[in-house]
């Protein structure tokens, strides 16, 4: 399956669209996302095509720090169930283990952690945000609005004694770097291997005013009992190990049963069991790659089709009007270039 993400995620994007003088209609359309889906927090949309529509957004209508923008304009509930469970922690480390553990329920694709400062200060942790580009391509204003929003999640939850030693940004300056140390009113660093807070360790000893033992055990039974872990499913271990080795060996049924250390067709039962199929997720593996690198690449599509496992440029073709009802080049055209009216277009 598409790895998705909670339409909450993009709460304030029309709005904010709209004020900036875009037509967030045909935006959300150019990407296969429909405004009524954001109209419930609830719904889940593909994360690839949530992350493209915020730099294409970003890039044509002016807007560099669009991603900080929406970050201001949202909160913890966003995370809807999740929140919950952070919220009746008791302290910074439990709430980031518990967040750690459940990030699946906002997005399968998405995560967050605790690691040792990147820059070996002692008494300084780092707070990551990472998106598993196996899944998805690399977004530098999804980066920036989920960064963010965990900042804006820290003050809300701890105040003013988050301990904020600095800000690590794996891409360079979308917008001036006063921006930036405005927003997080602390240094910058661009350039990074991941996106991170740098701080205090005591941070993690920190108590939260909203914490509660018993709404704590009763939110996490809830996630545990509604939201299982898909990463203990097996059609998720067949789509890892698929878009693992795309492109490079034969996407058979055989090889991927011998990564997972089973029969083919115990296999093959046990993905049946979960009402999939090993051709069914090979599709969807191959149309999301398809899909990343048409529209955010300029791969000629000779290349695009053998790293999507097809022998020829005509059967990415087919399988391109199948899945999207358009052709490759098309299907690229409409993604990457703005609509006639919009800002970059009229700049040129």
């Amino acid at each position: 399956m598409v790895p998705m993400i909670r339409a909450a995620s993009l709460r304030g994007f029309v709005p904010l669209v709209e004020r900036l003088g875009g037509e967030a209609d045909a935006l959300l359309a150019r990407f296969g996302l429909a405004r009524q889906a954001l109209d419930s927090d609830e719904a889940l949309i593909p994360i690839t095509a949530n992350d493209l529509v915020l730099d294409a957004a970003a890039a044509e209508l002016g807007c560099p720090d669009l991603g900080l923008r929406l970050a201001e304009a949202q909160d913890l509930s966003i995370l809807g169930p999740l929140a919950g469970v952070i919220e009746s922690s008791s302290t910074v480390a439990e709430a980031l283990a518990l967040a750690s553990r459940y990030m699946f329920v906002h997005s399968p694709a998405l995560s967050v952690g605790v690691q040792a400062d990147p820059r070996g200060s002692r008494g300084v942790v780092a707070l990551t945000y990472r998106k598993d580009l196996h899944e998805s391509p690399y977004s530098p204003q999804a980066i920036e609005l989920g960064l963010g929003l965990f900042y804006q999640v820290a003050v809300m939850l701890v105040g003013s004694r988050t301990g904020l030693r600095s800000v690590e940004v794996p891409h360079q300056p979308q917008s001036p770097v006063s921006r930036y140390t405005g927003f997080f009113g602390a240094d910058v660093t661009f350039g990074c291997r991941a996106a991170a807070l740098r701080v205090e360790r005591h941070l993690l000893d920190e108590q939260f005013a909203t914490a509660d033992e018993a709404i704590r055990r009763l939110a996490v039974d809830y996630l545990a009992s509604h939201y299982p872990d898909p990463a203990r499913k097996v059609s998720t271990q067949v789509r890892r190990a698929l878009t693992g080795s795309l492109g490079t060996t034969s996407p058979a049924i055989t090889g991927v049963a011998r990564l997972l250390s089973v029969h083919p067709r115990t296999l093959q039962r046990k993905l049946a069991a979960e009402g999939a199929s090993f051709e069914a997720i090979l599709d969807e593996v191959r149309r999301d790659a398809a899909h990343r690198y048409l529209t955010t690449t300029d791969l000629p599509l000779g290349q695009v089709a053998a790293l999507v496992g097809f022998t020829e440029q005509s059967t990415l073709s087919h399988a391109v009007r199948r899945w999207y009802g358009a052709s490759p080049r098309e299907l690229r055209r409409t993604a990457q270039h703005p609509a006639p009216g919009s800002r970059t277009e009229l700049s040129r």
